[in-house]
């Protein structure tokens, strides 16, 4: 007898799905390597499937969710990676028979514990799991599960769909209830795997079903693929022994009927379970499903009201959202040095004007004074729509000022942060002052991670968690740049969301750093400052140390340098040169305006957005 396609029988049907894998290899005992097992263990691995089988479920799952080279070889097998995974499906398809469907599934490699692997390698090896599983010719679809981090789904997915035309369903984790971890409604992040040729788009793992439940109510039923829900069983508890104590589900197999029928009520029609979950699951949700039909049609209720939507959703869409996914521009305009701050108001609003992502104000940069940024941040802030992004030096406050800086900032509601160390004193027109330098930008930068968790330098309660998105500065300036990596892994450990480059005055600079980051998860901004004058260049070529203009660029300047406009018609020219190098690379551009010529920088940004619009009408 031949099976009815998957998606054909989804069309009229309520499918149920199989449990967890682990739960049942941890009771017997089997802890290390679960994929091994299909080799070392077969036996055990079958006999899982079968109790799921009997228990009702019409959907099973290869025992291949960690069966990719770079988790393998935490225990010595990824050399074994193709038998692994295809010994998986001869065992599955052997207990499924010719009734019950066989699903690939491959495991999420970013999740709670860090992936050390870029995501060209993390698709990479997706492809070769993929490739394994599909070769067998025993499949009825591929699984891709508890995906938290949504880049990663729809990288994977736009890479498999090519490959198959098997079903491919997509299941999201989430920790929180309708949101994703990448700060997306859970809709936005459906509708684009649909999008992307998912054909049936759902949630597993880390939830149960009653939080799963409500993150469905806001998702409306989709023409081109179906929904699935796998909960987990409970929320984990902790029980005490005689042998220290261990983590456990709830055995709660007749709530999971009740809440099959509310599931289905949302639209779900793959029904299944993870963390947890048991044959007793399983037969509890097949009861549900005989007396169950699919809906066709269902309210959709927003998950939150507008107000809370506003802060946990729009909110969440940072900086480094933005720039993961489209370019993006932020600005700096350096505070003035006395009161009269009407020009740098009038800079600030032809910035705001133009739409960006941020405009950054300094914190008295190069040792020298300059009105303070929190307050003008502060007094400028009602009237301007664009968000701020403050540098926060180490050098002139003790840990008591930097943590009660901190604060003041979550309350003005700024949120953006630039962590850096600080040129010393004696740069500065105060030489006489005293560098403070309690912290280094790297204790800075896990200061404000520690806010951001409602916890003080002390350990001590703020009583609220604060939400700064906090920058590290990066000097690519420097005469071998491919050592520099390691600085790089030292700040995002220490809690860098992204980084802003300093002024960068040549193309080979560019090219040399997209080559130094290209396996770095974190976005780069990278510094493109425009060049006043003739001898604007001549300074910053001969005093600043770690700039370099080319001698070319700095000919053609002083060919002209008696003539202001055309000596500035050629420093634009180069600077849009870098910008379009860096354009090639990386999507965040970080513009420092020069002696407040922020008609400059206006005329840059305008450059900017035009060849985006270009860019976007041709494609």
């Amino acid at each position: 007898m031949v099976r009815e396609p998957l998606l054909e029988r989804l069309s009229s049907s309520i499918l149920v799905a199989d449990g967890a894998m682990g739960t049942l290899l941890y009771a017997n005992g089997l802890d290390t390597c679960h994929e091994y097992y299909n080799l070392s263990h077969p036996k055990e691995i079958a006999a899982i499937h079968k109790a799921y089988i009997e228990a009702g479920a019409d959907v099973i799952q290869t025992n291949t969710y960690g069966a990719q080279r770079h988790r393998l070889a935490v225990y010595g097998h990824e050399d074994e990676v193709k038998h692994i995974n295809q010994e998986a499906v001869a065992i599955a398809r052997r207990e499924a028979g010719s009734d019950v469907y066989v699903l690939g599934t491959i495991g999420a490699s970013r999740g709670l514990r860090q992936c050390e692997l870029s995501l060209d390698a993390i698709v990479d090896e997706t492809l070769e799991q993929a490739s394994y599983l599909l070769e067998t010719g025993e499949l009825d679809g591929l699984l891709l599960e508890t995906y938290y981090d949504v880049e990663e789904l729809t990288a994977v997915l736009t890479a498999l769909r090519p490959l198959t035309d098997l079903p491919i369903i997509t299941n999201i984790a989430l920790h929180e209830a309708g949101i994703t971890e990448n700060g997306r409604p859970l809709v936005e992040a459906f509708s684009q795997l649909v999008m992307l040729g998912a054909d049936v788009v759902g949630l597993n793992c880390h939830l149960g079903p009653y939080h799963m439940i409500k993150s469905l109510k806001q998702i409306p039923l989709f023409a081109q693929a179906y929904l699935a829900a796998y909960p987990n069983a409970s929320l984990l508890s902790y029980e005490s022994d005689s042998d220290g104590g261990h983590y456990s589900f709830s055995q709660n197999a007749s709530y999971f009927e009740k809440s099959a029928t509310f599931l289905v009520e949302e639209g779900v029609r793959l029904l299944g379970g993870c963390c947890g979950t048991t044959p007793d699951h399983v037969r509890a949700m097949k009861r549900a499903a005989k007396r169950l039909k699919p809906v066709t049609h269902k309210r959709v209720t927003p998950l939150l009201d507008e107000e809370d939507f506003i802060q946990k959703t729009l909110k969440k869409d940072t900086l480094v959202d933005k720039v993961k996914r489209e370019v993006t521009i932020i600005a700096e305009l350096d505070p003035p040095k006395t009161l009269d701050i009407e020009r740098f108001k009038s800079g600030i609003k032809a910035l705001d004007a133009k739409g960006i992502a941020a405009i950054t104000l300094a914190d008295n940069s190069l040792a020298r004074t300059r009105v303070c940024n929190l307050s003008l941040a502060a007094l400028l802030k009602e009237g301007t729509n664009t968000p701020f992004l403050l540098h926060l030096s180490c050098r002139d406050h003790n840990m008591i000022g930097l943590q009660s800086r901190l604060l003041g900032m979550e309350v003005l509601g700024v949120e953006n942060i630039l962590a850096i160390t600080g040129d010393p004193s004696k740069m500065g027109d105060f030489p006489g002052a005293t560098s403070v330098y309690d912290a280094t930008s790297f204790k800075l930068l896990q200061l404000i991670k520690q806010l951001n968790q409602g916890q003080g330098y002390s350990g001590a309660s703020i009583k609220k968690a604060t939400n700064f998105t906090v920058g590290a500065a990066f000097n690519p300036n420097v005469p071998n740049l491919s050592r520099t990596g390691r600085l790089i892994e030292k700040k995002v450990a220490a809690g860098a969301d992204y980084f802003i480059t300093q002024p960068i005055f040549n193309l080979q600079t560019i090219k040399e750093l997209a080559l130094t980051v290209k396996t770095s998860p974190i976005p780069f901004f990278i510094g493109i400052m425009p060049i006043t004058s003739y001898n604007n260049a001549i300074f910053l070529h001969n005093e600043v140390p770690g700039i370099h203009l080319s001698d070319d660029f700095l000919a053609r300047l002083e060919a002209v340098k008696d003539d202001k406009a055309a000596c500035q018609r050629l420093a634009l020219a180069e600077s849009k040169k870098l910008i379009d190098e860096a354009l090639e690379h990386f999507n965040g551009i970080y513009l420092v305006t020069p002696f407040m010529r922020y008609d400059l920088t206006v005329e840059l940004i305008d450059y900017i957005q035009e060849k985006e619009k270009r860019q976007k009408e041709i494609s």
